[in-house]
């Protein structure tokens, strides 16, 4: 049996930030959000190139294809952001996270690298299956402070890892999809104002995908929207 995705995604500047430097994509074999950084343009620069480099992958690749796929992908991203920068260094610093899934009906491929998350939700259960790359995030798998004490932490933006045009080393996970699931992928705008157990509820109870995420986005624009915010719900069916 082959499976499908049934998608939408839903997008906000937000009511602080003048821009929107979030990115993202969704398409029948591939997902992704990938949230800018840098000031100025610099951050949706990144972001744009970064989704730009990506969009090529949302075609069918064969099962033992899809990792090299999404690695060389975001080695094209990170290098076409290097040669940016080097043809103007004024743009120094400017980077994206980036956490995309690669889907072809068997198999779901996912890499991640910064603080947008991926969650799969599947019986009734949300499950984080991204972990942040950041400052606080490391302190917490240290045991300096508790998880409970991450979300107010001061330096809670400090992103240690991302796509700068540097050499990264993402993480990548294999996902055996199951008819029923549902995947959100989202940037922290999102993460930072709606707690999981909110996320959860609401993924359990809002059948629509596109209903879902723009009532995700509404909680986190109610919450102060202090961040842009991304949302992409993909629901796995075995019907077209």
């Amino acid at each position: 049996m082959t499976l499908h995705l049934r998608w939408a995604a839903v997008t906000d500047q937000g009511h602080v930030r003048t821009n929107n430097e979030d990115g993202h994509y969704a398409g029948d074999q591939l997902l992704l959000v990938a949230d800018g950084m840098g000031g100025m343009a610099a951050g949706d620069l990144a972001s744009r190139m970064t989704v730009e480099s990506m969009v090529a992958l949302d075609v069918p690749i064969d099962t033992d294809q899809q990792m090299d796929a999404l690695h060389k992908g975001l080695e094209l991203a990170n290098r076409r952001i290097a040669e940016t920068v080097a043809a103007d260094p004024s743009l120094q610093g400017m980077g994206t996270t980036l956490t995309a899934v690669l889907f072809n009906g068997e198999r779901a491929a996912m890499a991640h690298v910064g603080d947008s998350r991926a969650y799969l939700l599947r019986d009734g259960r949300l499950n984080q299956l991204t972990k942040d790359d950041t400052y606080v995030q490391m302190l917490v798998d240290q045991g300096l402070i508790k998880p409970e004490e991450a979300a107010g932490h001061p330096r809670r933006a400090v992103v240690t890892r991302v796509l700068q045009g540097e050499p990264v080393s993402p993480a990548y996970v294999i996902v055996e999809p199951q008819a029923g699931d549902r995947w959100l992928l989202c940037s922290d705008g999102l993460t930072g104002v709606v707690n999981d157990a909110t996320i959860e509820e609401e993924m359990r109870i809002v059948p629509d995908p596109k209903a879902c995420a723009e009532r995700l986005v509404d909680l986190a624009l109610r919450g102060g929207g202090p961040d842009n915010v991304t949302v992409v719900i993909a629901d796995v069916t075995d019907g077209d």
